[in-house]
Formats: structure tokens, C-alpha cells, sequence
């Protein structure tokens, strides 16, 4: 390397820094998810963006949890051969599928509901009060930022 002033420090590089993190977090729970529920990660994220906001697209379900769209395919695709999900047709666009849980998706969710908020709050629990809601609120700064990205250009 002949210019040292452009090493990349990957430890001390904010968006490699949250990535890994979330992966180890998000890793450790899926573990659950799969070996509980045979559900995973991804499969999961489809049901509790449902379970929040039923009948969307799964554009919107894409939006919504950040994942690209033939993840999301993927994923719904598992999901309703499982029985996990119904699709129905909007009313307004025969062409645009609706999704949301089925009974049995339903039941699943609100059995891995509880295991998953206290997963949350092990960490949370780690975390001084004041720390947590800074935390938030610089979570919530980085998505604000993340959202304008590329405007001015």
C-alpha cells in the first residue's frame, strides 16, 4: 500500500459497525426462530411486519423490513406453501397481491411474539435507561440521515 492517509479502519467504520452487530443479534435469534418454528430469519421478518401491519403488498413488506425484493418473494413464497400466509387480490388493483397471516400464521407469531421481546430485553436490560434512549434517538438520527442520502445531488 503506497498511501496510507486511505486505510480503511473496518472496526471503527460506522456502517460495517452496525451491520455486524445486527447480524450478531439478529443471528442469535433466528436460531431460536429455526429451531423452535422452523422459520427463518427473513421468513420471520415477513410475519412480524404482518403481524404489525396486515394486508399489505409485499412491496410494501419490502419497504418495510429493508429487504430486497426476491428475499421477500422468497420468503412469502415459503410462508404461504407452509400455510403461514393468504394472498388475496387488492379490491382496487386485481393485479396487486394483498398479504397477511393465516390462522396457523397467526398462532405461530404470537408464540414467537414473547420469546422475541424477551430476547429484546436481555439486551436491553444491559443498557443504563438514560444509554438506551440515546441510543434511540441516534438510531433515529442514522435513519433520517440514511433516508436522505443522494437528495441534493
Amino acid at each position: 500500500m503506497k498511501n496510507k492517509k486511505n486505510i480503511l479502519q473496518l472496526e471503527r467504520f460506522l456502517p460495517y459497525k452496525l451491520a455486524t452487530l445486527s447480524n450478531r443479534i439478529s443471528s442469535a435469534i433466528a436460531a431460536l426462530y429455526e429451531q423452535q418454528f422452523n422459520i427463518s430469519l427473513p421468513e420471520w421478518r415477513v410475519m412480524a411486519i404482518l403481524g404489525e401491519y396486515p394486508n399489505i403488498s409485499a412491496r410494501q413488506v419490502a419497504f418495510r423490513t429493508a429487504m430486497d425484493k426476491v428475499a421477500v418473494s422468497r420468503a412469502v413464497n415459503k410462508l404461504l406453501d407452509r400455510g403461514f400466509l393468504v394472498r388475496d387480490m387488492a379490491d382496487d388493483d386485481r393485479r396487486r397481491s394483498i398479504l397477511s397471516l393465516s390462522d396457523s400464521g397467526a398462532e405461530a407469531y404470537d408464540r414467537i411474539v414473547p420469546l422475541a421481546l424477551s430476547y429484546e430485553k436481555q439486551i436491553i436490560d444491559q443498557i443504563d435507561h438514560d444509554d438506551l434512549d440515546e441510543l434511540y434517538a441516534l438510531l433515529d438520527k442514522l435513519e433520517e440521515i440514511q433516508l436522505h442520502l443522494g437528495d441534493d445531488k
